[in-house]
């Protein structure tokens, strides 16, 4: 074991970290409790480390500050979901603390770690225990411990990951939803699954190869062996690179489908190409649905069975790659993001998604819209590109999920040269009666409070579908069955859509409601959401109804009641 981390062990653990992470996406997604489908812990994660990897293989780093550096921008930039901001002001912190050393020691290293949790815990508003920052708290505190008995950068590694197992496990006791679900905190699961490979690449035992690293590595060399046959999951091995037809096409989509039909996914890209890597038995679906998207250039499919099964024989291991050399193209650097000049005193920026919803929130007056929302949260980066783009002094932002307000207000502290003000919508229609009161005639003070008055006054109820079978909050559910919620708050499950319509209204009853308004979702038609919508408003004869085609995905309907 080493006994200093230098730049070059330092980029090596993060790459390893990255890699493990990716291979324990759906493992950390399944920890999550709540059966809506949702941006998963795992994926958000997963993005969030993403972008650190791609920013570490364009560079080598003469210490381990600069090493540092670098990777708490690249997280900071690409932090998706609150998990994922979380895990970037964790790094922020390690960052902050290496700053000006050339090499780290166990003292300083563990100092860094411990600096990362309390910056996590600042930006925190109301920090709760049972989650990663338990975890990564605890870890960091028998660290700090350890190191100060100069007991070396081994010992003070294997002091962290053991006091941070027993916090995980412990999770399930702290907060009483994963009591109930049996489940540990999926952050947390994901925090240690970095720092466990960060170790174990700082000890020699695993290597960060160019695109990334399968579980079933890690573990034959940190447990001894293991059947690589039975850990194969999906048979082809399948990465390929796509030219894309035009430089913002949406890749969210190819995202769901190909997870739907594999593991191991991760997909990186530029403005102009690609590039998919994923495990599935069927990659000639994978390389159809991707080219909607855009030209096929080269592709490789290697037969993981047939591999393990030469392997496990000594044989030499037959490739049938034939993925030309063309990494380079990912390695060009992204390009810097547009700044327009204000034009004006106020502008918005709004999160959505569904070609209905986005055209119904640019002509409310929004100046920028980011593509995202339930499933697929956008990045701290993506929301600052587009309050780049707004042409005003002061810029409002809607995130309108609440697994993106974390997101947007780190956007807002990346601005240099605009005032941005987050208005903390948690749904889509909260964030449309809160443009609906942006007046730029009046002061920021009364605009603010109108909006926000605004969206307090609207009740939203989401028509989806159970993700996973689930025992939650006192109601049985199964996956597929239609779920309804209402703020947020699950409200029922049934295997029919007349069932749930029933719940809806007898919900709806103690608002009183003066508007309803009905947005239908992806795959919905018309004829059906005019009737439902019908159906709910006869009990509301007084209320003023309106049915609008949203296009959203994951929903088949959002109902705003006011």
């Amino acid at each position: 074991m080493r006994d200093m981390i230098n730049a070059a062990a330092f980029k090596e653990s993060i790459l390893c970290a990255y890699a493990a992470l990716q291979a324990n996406i759906q493992a950390i997604n399944d920890l999550n409790v709540f059966p809506v489908p949702d941006g998963d812990t795992g994926t958000n994660m997963g993005l969030t480390m993403e972008k650190a990897a791609m920013e570490l293989r364009k560079n080598d780093f003469p210490t381990v500050s600069a090493a540092a550096d670098c990777v708490a921008s690249a997280l900071l930039r690409g932090a998706r979901g609150n998990s994922g901001v979380i895990l970037s002001l964790l790094f922020r912190g390690i960052s902050r603390k290496l700053k000006g050393l050339h090499e780290a020691d166990a003292k300083s290293f563990a100092a860094a770690l411990q600096d990362g949790v309390e910056a996590a815990y600042k930006a925190v508003m109301k920090p709760a225990e049972g989650t990663i920052l338990t975890v990564s708290r605890l870890a960091a505190e028998a660290a700090v411990k350890t190191a100060e008995k100069d007991a070396g950068l081994g010992k003070t590694f294997e002091a962290a990951i053991k006091a941070g197992d027993e916090a995980l496990a412990d999770t399930i006791n702290l907060n009483p939803v994963l009591k109930k679900a049996g489940v540990v905190d999926a952050g947390g699961m994901g925090f240690m699954v970095i720092l466990k490979a960060m170790f174990a690449s700082l000890k020699g035992e695993v290597f960060a190869p160019e695109d990334q690293m399968r579980i079933e590595e890690i573990t034959e060399k940190t447990s001894g062996g293991y059947d690589a046959r039975e850990n194969i999951t999906f048979a082809f091995d399948t990465v390929y690179i796509v030219r894309k037809k035009t430089p913002d096409v949406d890749l969210e989509p190819l995202r769901a489908y190909l997870d739907s039909i594999g593991d191991s996914l991760v997909i990186s890209d530029d403005d102009e190409i690609f590039k998919v890597h994923v495990h599935t038995d069927t990659p000639g679906d994978a390389l159809n649905e991707s080219q909607k998207y855009g030209t096929l250039e080269v592709a490789k499919i290697e037969n993981m069975v047939i591999q393990a099964d030469q392997n496990a024989a000594g044989e030499k291991v037959i490739s049938t790659e034939i993925l030309q050399d063309v990494e380079k193209e990912l390695e060009a650097k992204e390009a810097e993001p547009e700044y327009a000049e204000p034009e004006k005193q106020f502008g918005a920026v709004v999160v959505a998604a569904g070609p209905g919803m986005q055209k119904l929130f640019r002509e409310l007056g929004a100046d920028r819209v980011v593509t995202g929302g339930q499933t697929m949260n956008p990045s701290t980066d993506d929301i600052l590109r587009e309050i780049n783009r707004t042409p005003a002094e002061t810029v409002f932002v809607l995130p309108n999920n609440k697994n993106i307000i974390m997101a947007a207000e780190q956007a807002g502290e990346l601005v240099k040269d605009k005032r941005v003000i987050v208005i903390p919508t948690k749904t889509v229609p909260q964030g449309i009666s809160a443009l609906l009161n942006f007046n730029i005639d009046e002061n920021e003070e009364p605009i603010v409070e109108a909006m926000k008055e605004a969206a307090a006054n609207v009740h939203t109820a989401m028509v989806t579908y159970a993700a996973r079978d689930s025992d939650f909050d006192g109601h049985d559910i199964h996956a597929g069955e239609y779920l309804a919620l209402l703020d947020g708050a699950l409200l029922g499950s049934c295997d029919s859509q007349e069932s749930l319509l029933q719940k809806l209204r007898e919900a709806f009853g103690q608002y009183d409601p003066s508007f309803l308004t009905v947005y239908y979702g992806e795959g919905v038609e018309k004829e059906s959401a005019q009737k439902l919508a019908e159906t709910i408003a006869g009990d509301f004869p007084d209320a003023e109804l309106s049915v609008v085609d949203g296009g959203q995905p994951v929903y088949y309907y959002m109902i705003s009641v006011e």
